[in-house]
């Protein structure tokens, strides 16, 4: 771990909140002892509440390490999409997928919400630090602990939305069959 990978988590978002771009969130994606990563807080400034800082420097690493749209062409090796090994003791039941930012590290100056928290896992990002609480997020007015109190609830039981489980199943299912299918699905 290093202090200056916080000290610049913690600018982006110093400088998110000066621009009135959004809420006070940075954060930096370390490869190598790198920085491959920036991304800060734009909701205000795009109106979109998906912007935050961890979304936003995931995008960011997983650019410069993909700098070419792979669609239609092979996977090469060293890319986020080369198939890797599942990690000893991993409770993942696939045996491969995609590298992702394996090997990664995230410093966010505060704790990641659970839509980012998310984000990271699917990333794979190997460590995060944050700097800032749950309690502290709170106190100032980001209520993120509410969200990850109500994912333990069963999902008749949601309180932040309403939930409709299994809903015209057979028709989501139809896509599901369509990946089951497929000889050449690239697992992620």
């Amino acid at each position: 771990m290093n202090r200056k990978f916080m000290e610049e988590a913690a600018r982006l978002a110093i400088e998110s909140v000066e621009k009135g771009w959004g809420g006070p969130f940075g954060a930096v994606i370390v490869k190598d002892g790198e920085i491959i990563g920036r991304g800060q807080n734009r909701v205000l400034l795009t109106g979109c509440p998906v912007f935050h800082a961890e979304i936003t420097a995931i995008i960011d690493a997983s650019s410069r390490l993909n700098p070419k749209p792979l669609l239609g062409s092979d996977y090469h090796a060293g890319t986020i999409l080369e198939m890797i090994a599942r990690p000893p003791g991993s409770p993942d039941l696939v045996p491969e997928r995609a590298r992702m930012l394996k090997g990664c590290e995230i410093y966010i100056n505060g704790a990641p919400c659970p839509m980012c928290m998310s984000a990271i896992y699917w990333s794979r990002i190997d460590h995060l630090y944050f700097g800032c609480s749950l309690e502290d997020t709170n106190e100032i007015g980001f209520s993120d602990a509410f969200q990850y109190e109500d994912f333990l609830l069963p999902w008749e039981q949601r309180r932040g939305v309403k939930v409709t489980p299994n809903f015209e199943r057979e028709i989501g299912l139809q896509a599901y069959r369509a990946w089951g299918n497929k000889r050449d699905r690239h697992p992620y």
